[in-house]
């Protein structure tokens, strides 16, 4: 990420949200995160043995934003 102006510190807080800013607010605000991290965590995987997992909060927020 690039380092911002001072014309852009000037005009940072006149910016208006997307629709992707907006909807992940509201995702935020509706998904129970720590509900669903609890049911899934001991089914995923722990990534033992070979490349790291990613972590599941993540993972979980990808699928939902893709489906």
């Amino acid at each position: 990420m690039k380092q911002m102006s001072f014309a852009d510190a000037g005009y940072a807080d006149k910016r208006r949200q997307t629709r992707h800013e907006r909807f992940l607010i509201e995702m935020d605000q509706v998904v129970p995160w720590k509900d669903l991290i609890a049911l899934i965590e001991p089914h995923y995987p722990k990534g033992e043995g070979g490349r790291p997992a990613y972590p599941l909060l993540a993972m979980l927020r990808v699928h939902l934003m893709q489906n």
